[in-house]
């Protein structure tokens, strides 16, 4: 009877430092679920990469050390490992309540977080025991092979084979199967109109007496989108608590908004659908108004409620908004699953806007300015060839928590002057783009800012805006930069793990207080004065403003 060979003492070694670097913090506070699953994946990943490192070291070394020595090693492990892990744990509550507590978050109970060392276990074992069964059936096709090529040959078709099963079932079957139906689920969702959600009676949005889109077309987040329209009356109320409409927009009371939408039921062409949007706007009047804002949808088709308000607030109504869906994914799914589409969507919207408006007399056309947030920043650049594409074409434009793979963020920031920080890059001297993950970040450098203006706002706890492929391999500049207020300093770079609390990350990353993580709050409110030209406002009334919409 053959004697069971205990787990190799480098997979356990490493697994045990994956584990614990895995605890260290990242930029948004982790539940113990959320934190047991990133551990058990870090961990599993180290033991994988030991069990790896101990086999080629047999091949090189093969004269074992002696069994003293080998005795010591694994009690020196067994009884560290535990002490290690167990220490890990409890200074990995300690860091989550700091960084609770500097978000202003509800600060988590210590021993709930212990609770990370079972799930953290349960899933290492789950995984291992997946990668174990994967072995044997590499195996078995390897000894079926034999008869046919040379052992080493067999051995190695036969887990090329297994690899090949493996990532064509993920590919095929499991991600494909369940983006099929997580969209078919989401666009049931989508389609059901809330019980708190009625048709808008007013003629200035889509939806409304007159409108060219129907009602039920327009999606969940399109009917919210026109439904939170802030009325004439409610703006002059607003405005006037604010501090009266002396000097603002020379004294003319506020207007009704336009706000235009189309959604995926409203047409299935992306071209027919930008083109109604235009039909749209042509029959609310919006080219008559001061601004007219193509606001690139995420995900759903959302668009952030508190952007287009503090816009239609700072210009007393005079503006006009248009989006448009895309997908019917919620953002962290789009983010994945549907860039191509937010591309697509994002230049037809922007591109049918603009050909209508360029028709116009120059002195004639409303302020033409783009918006986009997370997934929607990315369709907004994709109107766009470049920055001096994006200058001709409008009057500024304000991106919010723009992903790694937005092509103009990432060139700005590559081509960033030298002694500027990745997370506030400082383009041609600021005269054209300005970073900011706080509202000072604006006036920084002191020199001149000409127009058209482009801001981005990414703040430094927002993992949408930190998280690369690259994070697997290399150390980012952020990390190794001065860092922001909210960032602890015990968050360290390391291969692999980094990667994976980044990922996990993503999933809550607007589950914090505003002003931190991807929930911008009103900081939106400074990147509209910094783009358009809202008259009539001093700073007191910036704060009232800021106050009312947060």
């Amino acid at each position: 009877m053959s004697r069971r060979r205990p787990p190799p003492f480098g997979g356990l070694a490493l697994g045990l430092v994956f584990f614990c670097l895995s605890l260290t913090p990242s930029l948004v506070p982790r539940s113990w679920l959320v934190q047991g699953a990133v551990t058990g994946v870090s961990a599993t990943i180290g033991y994988a990469l030991g069990v790896l490192g101990s086999h080629l070291t047999r091949q090189l070394l093969p004269r074992e050390p002696r069994p003293p020595i080998k005795r010591a090693a694994w009690w020196a492990l067994g009884v560290g490992g535990a002490a290690a892990a167990l220490l890990a744990v409890v200074l990995a509550g300690n860091w989550q309540q700091q960084l609770h507590l500097v978000m202003g978050a509800e600060e988590p109970t210590q021993p709930a977080y212990l609770a990370v060392l079972a799930v953290a276990a349960a899933l290492l074992v789950v995984l291992v025991a997946l990668g174990r069964a994967l072995r044997l059936a590499a195996r078995a096709a390897g000894h079926r092979l034999r008869r046919f090529v040379p052992p080493r040959a067999a051995a190695l078709t036969g887990a090329a084979l297994v690899a090949l099963l493996v990532t064509t079932f993920t590919q095929e079957v499991l991600v494909r199967g369940m983006l099929g139906a997580a969209d078919t689920s989401f666009q049931t969702i989508d389609e059901t109109v809330g019980p708190d959600l009625e048709a808008p009676t007013s003629p200035m949005v889509s939806g409304g007496p007159g409108s060219l889109v129907a009602w039920e077309s327009l999606g969940t987040q399109g009917r919210k989108f026109v439904d939170r329209t802030t009325g004439a009356e409610e703006l002059d109320a607003v405005l006037a608590g604010i501090g009266g409409m002396e000097g603002m927009a020379e004294g003319t009371p506020p207007r009704e908004p336009i706000r235009v939408y189309t959604g995926l039921e409203t047409e299935e062409d992306v071209g027919r659908r930008a083109e109604l949007a235009v039909a749209e706007l042509e029959r609310t009047g919006a080219f008559d108004r001061a601004v007219l804002c193509v606001a690139a949808a995420t995900g759903t088709g959302w668009v952030n409620p508190v952007a287009i308000a503090a816009l239609e607030h700072l210009h007393a109504g005079d503006t006009a908004t248009v989006s448009m869906q895309y997908s019917y994914l919620p953002s962290w799914l789009s983010f994945v699953a549907d860039r191509e589409r937010a591309s697509e969507a994002g230049a037809a919207l922007f591109d049918a806007v603009h050909d209508r408006w360029s028709q116009l007399p120059a002195d004639e056309r409303p302020e033409l300015v783009v918006y986009g947030e997370s997934l929607g920043s990315y369709a907004a650049e994709s109107a766009f060839e470049g920055l001096a594409d994006l200058r001709a074409r409008t009057d500024g434009a304000l991106l919010v928590g723009p992903p790694h793979f937005n092509p103009l963020r990432a060139e700005l920031t590559r081509t960033r002057e030298p002694d500027s920080p990745q997370r506030r890059p400082v383009v041609a001297g600021g005269r054209t783009v300005r970073f900011a993950g706080v509202a000072d970040d604006l006036h920084r450098p002191d020199g001149p800012w000409e127009r058209p203006r482009v801001v981005y706002l990414q703040q430094a706890s927002d993992p949408v805006v930190w998280w690369s492929p690259r994070l697997a391999y290399r150390e980012p500049d952020w990390l190794r930069e001065p860092r922001g207020d909210d960032v602890l300093r015990r968050m360290r770079w390391f291969p692999l793990v980094t990667f994976w609390q980044l990922s996990a990350d993503l999933v809550h990353a607007d589950e914090v207080p505003p002003g931190h993580g991807h929930d911008y709050g009103t900081k939106v409110v400074d990147g509209w004065l910094a783009v358009t030209r809202p008259e009539g406002w001093d700073d007191a009334q910036v704060e009232q403003l800021r106050a009312h919409l947060g």
